[in-house]
Order: C-alpha cells, then structure tokens, then sequence
C-alpha cells in the first residue's frame, strides 16, 4: 500500500484548482464563438478564475486550426475568433498547486476530428492506475485516434504538474513508446491527446506571446529591472503574457531580458498548412486503483 496521503494540504490544493478550472473551462467555451475577441475572452477568463479564488497558472492559450498550443493574445490584440477549429488550453493555480485543461471548441465543421481527442482521453484515463506504464497510456491514445483514422501528435506529450512548476516527469506521450515511466500514487498528471488530419508533428511559428523565467539574475536597464522583479515575485517559475506585465514598452524589456537568457518565449506550435488540430486535456491524481480527475465539471 501507498504511503502517500491523498487528503493532505497540496492535494485539497490541487483539487480546488482543479474545481475552479473545470467551472471556468466551460463558462470560457459557451463564449468562444465566431467574432469573439482574443484578448478580451483571454481577459475575462483570467479574470474570472480570480473572482472564483484562484489564479492563472499560465496565459489563455487560443490556438485556432494548424496551431497546436502557445497561441496567445497579444496587448492590443485585435484579432476575432471565424469559423476555426479553436482550441482553449487554460490552467489554474492555488498557491502554486496546479491543475491544467483544454477543450477543443469547433467552429468549422469537422465534428469527427473534435470526438477523436475525447475517445483518446477517455481510453487514457480508464488505463491510469499506480504501476502502470506510460507508454501503455500512450498506446491507448494512439489506438483511439486511430479508430477515427487521424493520427496522435507525435511530439507534443502530457505532463506532471509540481509545485510552481507547469512541466514535470512524468511525460505522458501520445502513442506507443518503448521506454517509459511507471505511474506512482500521488502523481499528478495533466494527459492532453492532441490529433491532427496533417502529418503528426508540430514546430515552431514565428509568433510569441508566452513567456517564462528561465533563472534569475541582474540587468541595467530600468524597464528590464521592473519587469524581472514583477516575474519572480509574481509568476515565479510559471508562464505569464507579455500583457501581463506592468511596466512601460513590456515587450522591450522582454527582449533585453531574452538577450541576457534570463527569460525563454513559447512560440506557437503549428502542424502544416491548411492542417487542423484538435485538443482535450485533463487533469489527474493517481490513485491504487484508477485516478481522480481533477478538472471533471459536475
């Protein structure tokens, strides 16, 4: 038996993160629709998650059809949402405790290419338990998008969730693989099928819009100084927005920040051109038996 305590204080963490993003996820989705605005759906769904107690754990990511993850508004944003194929990636934080989920909202048409993702995390989810591999869970969501006839992203994998840190072991891929890590209880495991019509992989645009800390450090520049101060006191180690960031030409201070390796971007993912991708994505605590999804709406 697991010595791990499922009802300790980072766990009801977890969970209340999980509560809040499961309510907000859907309220976000009933309001994505063709003609919505980038930046203010981003806003008033960051804004809302801190009205329910929570906080962003990272930027609302709006990826629309060959983009994959890392789509973002940008300050000023005067982008409009057509008739795409828009993914909603969106992530809460209780004190650093994490919880992590995306929904594919299709305005396009392509009803198939949004069940695919879904089947793929439902097999996922009913293979979780503590000892099984990571590879058999990505062997299942490989064989569940399969039966739809598109193929998994091969390079885009799900992922723990640690404390203040967005990306830990264990990796979570989305097919078969050879090597892989054993489940433990405890683990917290964010699983995020991602299943295109075009070749399989993603690379990256040319667009950013994400950023994150990348180890602290000094600068002269004063702008520079203000915005790493705002980074490590406030987002610490987790992904923020360039609209984000109070301090006059943000995204000059960015830069000099980049030059000096202080900060990395999170360039948009994208399959190839004329490509769709879709995307669904929850949370988990690994239990003896099976798991607990944390992002589950009532």
């Amino acid at each position: 038996m697991s010595s791990v305590d499922l009802d300790s204080e980072k766990y009801e963490k977890h969970r209340e993160a999980g509560a809040i993003l499961a309510q907000v996820r859907e309220e976000a989705a009933e309001r994505c629709e063709v003609g919505s605005n980038y930046l203010e759906l981003s806003e008033w769904t960051e804004e809302r998650i801190r009205e329910l107690g929570g906080q962003p754990a990272f930027p609302v990511n709006i990826s629309v059809d060959n983009e994959a993850a890392h789509g973002a508004a940008r300050p000023e944003d005067d982008r409009e949402i057509g008739e795409e194929m828009v993914k909603l990636d969106i992530g809460v934080h209780c004190e650093g405790w994490l919880a992590d989920t995306a929904v594919t909202v299709d305005l396009s048409g392509h009803d198939d290419l949004v069940e695919a993702p879904a089947a793929a995390l439902d097999a996922a989810l009913d293979t979780v338990e503590a000892g099984v591999e990571t590879g058999a869970i990505g062997a299942a969501i490989e064989d569940a998008i399969g039966e739809y006839g598109y193929n998994p992203v091969v390079n885009l994998t799900g992922h723990g969730l640690g404390h203040w840190d967005q990306h830990v072991p264990p990796n979570v891929p989305n097919r078969a693989v050879s090597q892989s890590t054993t489940l433990s209880v405890g683990d917290v495991v964010a699983i995020e099928p991602f299943v295109t019509d075009g070749s399989g992989k993603v690379s990256e645009g040319s667009a950013t819009a994400i950023y994150a800390l990348e180890r602290e450090g000094s600068v002269r520049n004063r702008q520079a100084r203000e915005a790493l101060s705002q980074i490590t006191e406030e987002f610490r180690t987790l992904p923020f927005a360039v609209r984000w960031l109070d301090v006059s030409r943000p995204g000059m201070a960015l830069r000099r920040l980049e030059r000096q390796d202080l900060v990395h971007g999170y360039p948009v993912l994208k399959e190839s051109e004329g490509s769709l991708v879709s995307q669904k994505e929850h949370t988990i605590i690994v239990t003896e038996d099976g798991c607990e999804v944390t992002t589950r709406a009532d």
